[in-house]
């Protein structure tokens, strides 16, 4: 729960997390919630201060441009031999989730939206048959989570990325490795971009957008 309320932006970066409170909230002792802590330290969303508690953790422009490249990379692979390696049963069952998000973005439902799109994406990961990769992508994935979800704050990419979805989807019916790739390729790399941008249109008109903060 205290990882959903960092990567959606209900507790801001730089923000002081307020252990007592929090406890009070979800009904457990400090014992638990400090643990949660530890580990959400290990995955870089929350940093901890000597004497002075625990904050949620920043990141920046630039670390996001090096996450994305190194994404995009690891998701193309993923398709690649995805496209290659899953069942017809398997093809169906993404179908059945992308016409899933299809109603939740007609329907205006961004949070059921975003969690069924990482679904998809870790399922796609998945069916590469490959644990190194996968490994690799949920290390990734718990600092990358913050952007999708800032992502589809706009409208406009929001709809071009559920398009773009449908084309993924047609080029795995077609076992078309190369095109499956590509397409994965450009659809991460865009979605980085497109927080990237936003991220240099505020700072030029001295505002911050909610996910980051300037070294």
């Amino acid at each position: 729960r205290l990882r959903d309320m960092i990567v959606e932006g209900e507790l801001s970066p730089g923000q002081r997390i307020a252990e007592g409170k929090l406890c009070g909230e979800f009904g457990i002792s400090r014992t638990p919630m400090r643990e949660a802590l530890k580990v959400l330290v290990s995955e870089g969303l929350v940093e901890l201060r000597p004497n002075r508690g625990s904050r949620v953790a920043k990141i920046t422009v630039e670390e996001i441009g090096e996450l994305f490249e190194v994404v995009s990379g690891i998701e193309r692979m993923a398709g690649e031999l995805a496209a290659k390696r899953m069942s017809g049963k398997d093809l169906e069952r993404l179908r059945a989730l992308n016409e899933r998000m299809e109603q939740y973005f007609k329907n205006g439902q961004r949070h059921e939206y975003f969690k069924l799109n990482q679904q998809v994406h870790n399922m796609i990961v998945q069916l590469a048959g490959n644990s190194v990769l996968s490994a690799t992508h949920a290390t990734l994935m718990v600092k990358a989570r913050r952007a999708r979800y800032f992502a589809i704050m706009s409208e406009d990419r929001w709809e071009e990325s559920m398009r773009e979805h449908g084309q993924i989807l047609d080029a795995f019916a077609a076992r078309d490795a190369e095109s499956a790739g590509k397409l994965i390729l450009k659809h991460v790399r865009k979605t980085g971009e497109v927080v990237e941008k936003t991220f240099d249109t505020d700072r030029a008109t001295n505002g911050k957008p909610p996910l980051y903060a300037e070294k």
